[in-house]
């Protein structure tokens, strides 16, 4: 395969057409064009080269990716936005998919805006339910999503599992709500529908298996889960989006405040304070899953009413990392 790599000497960047190649257990990497030092000159570089127009063309969309999240990037740059002090450089690649997102998926026409999102949709819905232990495919899930085929040998729960998280994703994809107790428990009865009808939080004490925490005990779910809205109040015209959608996940998981559904109700509420905030919903991907659990168990010290950078750094830098994978994989 071949793909574009960006080379950085000093202030200038360097751009190469590099092609990788598996041989037996090791990838041999070497570069094979050299397409120039500005996006621009890249185009223009790749129309030139007829020895490898096969293969440029079985990499159309990885390296219209790359092109077209670097000319937005710079775009930001010109912009001489600020840097946040958690989110470093990955502040101008994430206010480039803002940037995308409002300029260019939100002027599509109504059709093609529906099919990004619906896969979008999918992709969440399948990535969502699978780091729970949903065992229905990603081809499975489209066809289930898409067609209304059901997939053979799998149960109920599972199905309506990626069903109701359509539904509640195009519920908050259209809310205007502030966080409030009502709306979360709303999303949260319609993930639940027909699985678990236990309707509210929670009033008996649960156990997180393989956690190394201790979810709130069930009296003190609405005292915690009150100091988490006060929490999001008080800090979301000052953090970052992604920056607060990162910690009051974290916030959310630590209560554990519903019975079961809750690792599925928070990456529900994290993309509506991304969507709230202007910014384009993400997917945790399932294979990242261990990488996932990880981060949030660091910042397992920060108690509700705190944020200490050390501890959040991870999962913040983390899930930034999927936001900006998914948007250019998905919303271009």
């Amino acid at each position: 395969m071949v793909y574009i790599y960006k080379k950085k000497v000093g202030e200038k960047t360097y751009y190469y057409l590099r092609a990788s190649e598996r041989k037996e257990d090791k990838v041999a990497v070497k570069d094979i064009a050299y397409l120039g030092d500005s996006l621009e000159g890249v185009k223009k570089a790749l129309d030139n080269l007829p020895n490898y127009a096969n293969q440029i063309r079985k990499a159309y969309k990885t390296i219209h990716n790359f092109l077209e999240s670097n000319r937005y990037i710079k775009r930001i740059k010109e912009l001489k936005i600020k840097k946040d002090v958690f989110l470093g450089e990955k502040t101008l690649e994430i206010e480039a998919c803002k940037l995308h997102y409002n300029s260019e998926f939100k002027k599509q026409q109504q059709l093609t805006k529906e099919e990004i999102l619906k896969n979008f949709i999918v992709e969440f819905a399948y990535n969502t339910t699978a780091i729970e232990g949903n065992t229905i495919k990603l081809a499975e899930a489209r066809n289930l999503l898409e067609e209304g085929l059901t997939p053979k040998n799998k149960s109920l729960r599972e199905i309506y599992d990626l069903q109701n998280t359509e539904k509640a994703f195009r519920f908050i994809f259209d809310a205007k709500e502030e966080i409030t107790h009502e709306f979360i428990v709303e999303i949260h009865r319609k993930l639940m529908e027909n699985i678990d009808m236990r309707a509210g939080y929670r009033a008996v004490d649960v156990r997180v298996i393989k956690a190394n925490f201790k979810a709130t005990p069930a009296p003190y779910v609405k005292t915690d889960m009150n100091l988490l809205v006060k929490w999001y109040d008080k800090h979301k015209q000052e953090l970052h989006p992604l920056i607060l959608a990162s910690i009051f996940h974290h916030k959310f998981e630590k209560i554990h405040p519903f019975m079961d559904g809750n690792g599925r109700t928070g990456r529900m509420i994290m993309n509506y304070i991304m969507l709230k905030h202007g910014y384009p919903p993400f997917v945790v991907r399932t294979k990242f899953r261990d990488d996932y659990i990880r981060v949030l168990r660091q910042a397992d010290k920060s108690d509700l009413n705190k944020f200490n950078r050390d501890d959040y750094e991870r999962l913040i830098l983390f899930l930034a990392d999927q936001m900006i994978q998914s948007y250019w994989s998905i919303f271009l």
